[in-house]
């Protein structure tokens, strides 16, 4: 059996997990499915699929190994189909992941001007706050506000290092008083973020010293957009990084509180499933990121209200 018959026998076991419907959706023998797999790992000499009479579930080389070959067909069935049409232009679907707040207002101007540059590419983002598996969930990139994936098969490319600012709205501070160390914090109305790496306990670090506290929070939230939103409103001090509260502080909207003290920084990343076989389309996608970031010099940008 040639070797890219292999691939896609191997790739309908690993998506259903069972030989009898791999072989149905390939109108082959359950025989002829097996012996694919069985040459399939002496060849490579690494067993790829683990097998029992009651079920079959993939090896950690056999994972990786899925994920690879998925990229190696549809690669070709990309390169075949521009063959056929003519013409190199991108198309298809990309699947990307974002949180909520970068989607609305970083993602939307690459996606903008990636559609203006290739039609014929579907941009289908899914935004969430939480990090999904990008490989369970097929997406084709994600960009992320940590420094190491799970797995180790996803590939991270860093875009910027991102400070978390403290920051309120003006008249809430004329109401309430401006903070002048951390722990005047206790005294106000905290807006906190759920799904901060370090909940409400925040290190705060100045010239000299470092200090930790754990201010009580009136109104927590899983979506950035609803504490900026309760902060312009008045409701207290929030704590966000600079590229969901930049414009606002720039504006006036919003002014720094304890701005001589500095929180952890976040690092941003772009995350995809593998260096190797990346479709024409998510390397395009990936470039207009990066140029954005570069052109529009968010990282400068953002440091600089810091």
């Amino acid at each position: 059996m040639d070797r890219f018959t292999e691939l896609q026998v191997f790739v309908a076991i690993a998506d259903v997990q069972n030989m009898t419907r791999a072989a149905e959706s390939l109108s082959m023998s359950v025989s002829a499915v097996s012996r694919s797999l069985s040459g399939l790992e002496e060849r490579l000499n690494v067993r790829l699929v683990q097998r029992t009479t009651r079920q079959l579930s993939l090896t950690s080389e056999g994972e990786r190994f899925a994920q690879c070959a998925r990229e190696i067909l549809a690669n070709l069935d990309e390169a075949e189909d521009q063959a056929s049409r003519g013409t190199a232009e991108p198309h298809g679907t990309l699947r990307v992941g974002a949180s909520l707040s970068f989607a609305l207002l970083h993602l939307l101007p690459v996606i903008r001007d990636f559609k203006r540059d290739y039609p014929k590419v579907q941009v289908e983002v899914e935004a969430s706050n939480r990090y999904y598996d990008i490989v369970e969930n097929n997406l084709d990139l994600a960009v992320r506000n940590r420094l190491a994936e799970a797995d180790s098969s996803v590939t991270i490319r860093r875009l910027a290092e991102v400070p978390r600012l403290l920051a309120a709205a003006p008249d809430y501070l004329a109401r309430h008083g401006t903070p002048s160390q951390p722990e005047d914090l206790a005294a106000h109305q905290m807006l906190l973020y759920t799904l901060a790496a370090d909940g409400n306990a925040l290190t705060l670090t100045n010239q000299t010293e470092t200090r930790r506290i754990t201010p009580e929070a009136d109104m927590i939230c899983n979506d950035g957009q609803l504490i900026r939103r309760a902060a312009l409103d008045g409701m207290g001090i929030l704590i966000q990084p600079a590229y969901i509260i930049h414009d606002d502080l720039a504006a006036g909207r919003l002014v720094r509180v304890l701005p001589d003290w500095s929180l952890p920084h976040l690092v941003m990343n772009i995350a995809y499933p593998s260096r190797s076989f990346l479709p024409v389309r998510t390397r395009l996608f990936i470039d207009a990121l990066v140029r954005h970031f570069r052109d529009n010099d968010l990282p400068g940008k953002w440091h600089s209200g810091a």
